[in-house]
């Protein structure tokens, strides 16, 4: 029994990304979540912003005597766009891998506000004082060839 529940997993896992967006059930339901949610809210996000400029391309044309195509185009990339990218998301090889991304971050070991803080500031005036240095050889080599004639001057 346990032989055909590990098989009937491995053959929903295998299943092609055409017969996944006709699927209905959520695979691993309990793993990966906030990723999940996560990277379908922003590709939902990407496609509210497409639908929107669909409409505002169509807005004011008439196709086949129609101005209909204004709303008709946009609903269109909105619906097909959210039921493909919340199957995607639960597309076994790609939920895998945001499951596996979630159990990473997860295991990282963030800074402290103070830490990131103090980091912050470092990496501020390394930055700095490298543009500081970098403007000194400017001037040095710049000086130098026009010395030399290498660089003419304006």
């Amino acid at each position: 029994m346990r032989q055909s529940a590990m098989s009937k997993q491995k053959a929903m896992s295998t299943g092609s990304l055409v017969g996944e967006i006709f699927q209905v059930g959520l695979y691993k339901p309990s793993q990966g979540r906030v990723t999940r949610q996560a990277t379908c809210g922003v590709l939902w996000a990407v496609l509210a912003m497409a639908a929107w400029r669909a409409y505002e391309t169509l807005l004011g044309k008439t196709l086949l005597g129609t101005d209909a195509w204004q709303y008709i185009v946009p609903l269109t990339i909105l619906v097909a766009g959210f039921w493909a990218t919340y199957r995607i998301v639960n597309y076994p090889k790609f939920a895998d891998f945001l499951i596996a991304v979630e159990a990473e971050m997860n295991k990282v070991s963030w800074p402290s506000k103070a830490e990131l803080v103090r980091s912050s500031i470092v990496v501020i005036f390394v930055i700095f004082s490298l543009a500081i240095i970098l403007f000194g050889f400017d001037l040095f080599w710049r000086g130098l060839f026009q010395f030399c004639g290498v660089l003419l001057t304006k």
